[in-house]
């Protein structure tokens, strides 16, 4: 099998998303589900909530831990907050499954990952929302290591998942190690998404996207300052964003790659490579996105 074709803007122009007519309203530009982490990492909620709208989408949810989801919806006011179950830690917990089915099922697209550090209760957490039918779903950081260890329930959402782990995660779900995967980056990437049935964006100084089916894309921009703090986060909620929207998970991570990436040059050039902000990202995004679909 070939190996990955470079995500450029003249890729992107060819696979655009869908059209957001002059008279569009935000119904028809998608809601998105953030399910958020705790108060020890609240920057992580707030990084992907806003990230989503940035990349588009029209309205936001989030479904947070109890005692953190009244200062959550002062700190973004743009979204709706629902309390839920949590943990002795704070962290959203597995029973809050119901909570968050019942809102899931008026969304487009979901994420789950950023920022939880309790692998047991976001592990449980994604398992029994992998289990029901629902919309599109980004799980990354600690909600991952659960579909290593149970790949069937990945699979019921049947290519609707995308996943998007750095190195280390990415050893993990397929059972190597990072020397191991650095070795055959692709192929290693094509065995995950074929065995979860998920499109796979491994995040590195050079980004890969592979669908389920072994197709596979490369973003070769990066720089350096891309790998800080919250960096992640933003590209999970530049993702689910375009998800909310209509663009098919393949073609979602791709665009959010790419814009991810691109936000990130600019900062460079205007900033310096190193020391710009995750935060900072989020305020390039809209730039780079009208670039794209305006050409």
């Amino acid at each position: 099998m070939s190996g990955a074709a470079e995500i450029t803007p003249e890729l992107l122009r060819a696979w655009p998303l869908p059209a957001v007519a002059e008279q569009s309203d935000k119904e028809m530009r998608g809601r998105v589900l953030v399910l958020a982490a705790g108060a020890e990492v609240a920057g992580a909620t707030l990084l992907t909530a806003m990230a989503a709208l940035r990349a588009g989408a029209g309205k936001l949810q989030i479904c947070a831990p109890r005692s953190f989801a009244l200062p959550l919806a002062l700190a973004i006011p743009e979204a709706r907050v629902v309390p839920a179950a949590e943990t002795q830690r704070g962290e959203l917990a597995a029973c809050a499954a119901e909570t968050v089915e019942a809102l899931m099922d008026h969304c487009d697209a979901a994420v789950i990952g950023p920022g939880m550090l309790d692998e047991d209760s976001a592990g449980e957490l994604v398992r029994r929302l992998l289990g029901v039918a629902g919309p599109a779903l980004v799980v990354d950081a600690a909600a991952m290591p659960a579909l290593a260890a149970d790949p069937e329930v990945a699979r019921r959402r049947a290519g609707r998942l995308v996943l998007t782990p750095h190195a280390g995660e990415m050893a993990r779900l397929a059972g190597i190690n990072v020397d191991e995967l650095s070795a055959d980056p692709i192929g290693r990437s094509r065995e995950v998404a074929a065995r979860l049935q998920a499109v796979v964006a491994l995040k590195g100084g050079s980004t890969l996207v592979v669908s389920p089916d072994g197709k596979a894309w490369r973003y070769a921009g990066g720089v350096p300052g891309l790998a800080t703090s919250g960096s992640g986060d933003v590209l999970a909620g530049v993702i689910a964003g375009l998800l909310a929207r209509g663009g098919a998970p393949v073609q979602a991570a791709a665009w959010g790659v790419f814009l991810h990436g691109e936000a990130g040059r600019r900062l460079a050039r205007r900033l310096g490579r190193l020391g710009f902000l995750a935060r900072e990202l989020l305020d390039e995004i809209p730039g780079v996105l009208a670039e794209l679909e305006d050409g």
